[in-house]
């Protein structure tokens, strides 16, 4: 009997060991069935970060350093159609340590400026020298004395005390500009026109880009470009009006004898990433060949890049302002902002001593905006008072009826008054 007892517990001492080895067995494909679980979840991340990154166009490490206050971050934004996405933000200072910029405005017939995109009689792109300000001379816009001294003002500071003069603007280097670009970029469903100093996008150079600057026949007054197409803001901080990086192939289409002096030349380059997320190239592909099929933006899809990555990205033209003409993409809301105390995007720290005449604010929020810089033709706001709308309709009104030539009466009968209540209402051209 106990013989059997003993026969028994030997053999259940044996079950007991191979019963424990088995859970041991099973526990560990049991952990070892969680650990690859959450390795592929692990992987799933990875990839979906992977993808995520393949999916956004902008490349942060791609802006000069030089140019920022603080490294790009990613942003949680909201879009102006409502939806929420995420930005890429970058604070920028007043201008890249790196460029230097001007000339602006030449000092004397003698010397030479930089350039200017002319919109009346003889209409063109010309350097800022004694043939092109005679030319304005014959055509009633003196811009100098009788000595040939050029009428130079800084319009941020001083106001000028003639019909017409040449602006240079001086720097503000407290200045920080920051601006969103989003990283998912949504298609509009209606593109976006850009007017007189729309907010375009940020250039790689970290530099600001904007639409056409104000004209002449505007102002009386002329903002003098440097020969890569930018000057300063009100505001005291340097921004691009054309597509910099190339900028000299529009100088040769254009028989112009200038070179940008600030920023690499390469036609097929990316210039930048406009305010809806979209890039912006030269005027050429990647493998030299002129860009085909562009649509009414300058723009299209194909391949970008050394990766040769897929997408609609915009392509800079062969004449002056070589920008897109208009945004296919929906921006992002606020998108710029500075800390100056004028021109365009400007918010002032509070208590900041006012020191520049342009005030605060100047310059719509909003790419398309035809009083995109803050500056309307002086007296327009009154004009807008008196016909009873605001002083954005007026400017929408004149400009979807030609610009510096509206026609008066399509103006009039968009604002529901008569062509002599306009005309009575708005203020004289510059004097000529």
């Amino acid at each position: 009997m106990r013989a059997i007892k003993r026969s028994r517990f030997k053999v259940l001492g044996v079950n007991t060991k191979k019963g424990t080895l088995a859970l041991s067995i099973l526990s560990a494909m049991l952990l070892l069935s969680a650990c690859d679980e959450h390795a592929q979840n692990d992987n799933t991340a990875v990839t979906s970060h992977k993808k995520t990154l393949k999916n956004t166009l902008i490349n942060t490490d791609a802006f000069n350093i030089k140019a920022m206050v603080k490294l790009p971050q990613t942003v949680e934004c909201t879009l102006e159609n409502g939806s929420q996405t995420q930005c890429t933000q970058v604070v920028l200072k007043y201008q890249p340590d790196n460029i230097e910029v001007g000339p602006f405005c030449p000092e004397t017939l003698d010397d030479v400026g930089g350039i200017w995109d002319w919109d009346g009689t003889d209409a063109g792109l010309y350097r800022l020298d004694k043939a092109f300000l005679t030319m304005l001379n014959e055509q009633g816009f003196t811009f100098y004395d009788e000595d040939g001294n050029v009428h130079i003002v800084d319009n941020a500071t001083i106001r000028p005390t003639v019909d017409h003069a040449c602006i240079n603007v001086s720097v503000d280097k407290s200045v920080e500009i920051t601006a969103l670009l989003p990283l998912h970029p949504v298609m509009s469903e209606q593109s976006t026109a850009l007017g007189t100093v729309s907010k375009v996008g940020i250039a790689l150079a970290g530099v600001p880009i904007f639409s056409d600057a104000p004209s002449v026949q505007h102002t009386g007054h002329l903002p003098a470009l440097d020969t890569c197409a930018g000057h300063i803001d009100p505001g005291g901080w340097y921004h691009y009006h054309g597509t910099a990086s190339d900028i000299d192939s529009v100088y040769k289409h254009e028989h112009v004898n200038a070179n940008c002096n600030n920023l690499t030349q390469k036609p097929s380059a990316l210039f930048g990433y406009a305010f809806d997320g979209y890039p912006i190239y030269g005027s050429q592909e990647i493998d030299g060949t002129t860009p085909a099929e562009l649509d009414s933006c300058n723009g299209h899809i194909g391949p970008t890049g050394e990766s040769g990555t897929v997408t609609y990205h915009y392509h800079a033209s062969n004449t002056f302002p070589n920008l897109p003409k208009c945004l296919k993409g929906v921006v992002a809301q606020n998108n710029f902002a500075t800390t100056a105390q004028a021109g365009v995007g400007a918010k002032p720290p509070e208590g900041t001593r006012t020191t520049r005449h342009e005030p605060p604010g100047g310059g719509g929020p909003k790419a398309g905006s035809p009083n995109g810089g803050g500056m309307s033709p002086p007296g327009f706001a009154q004009a807008a008072k008196k016909l009873g709308v605001s002083e954005k309709a007026l400017m929408q009104a004149m400009q979807n009826a030609g610009g510096p030539n509206a026609d008066l009466t399509i103006v009039a009968k968009t604002l529901n008054v008569t062509p002599a209540q306009l005309k009575a209402a708005l203020p004289e051209k510059p004097k000529r």
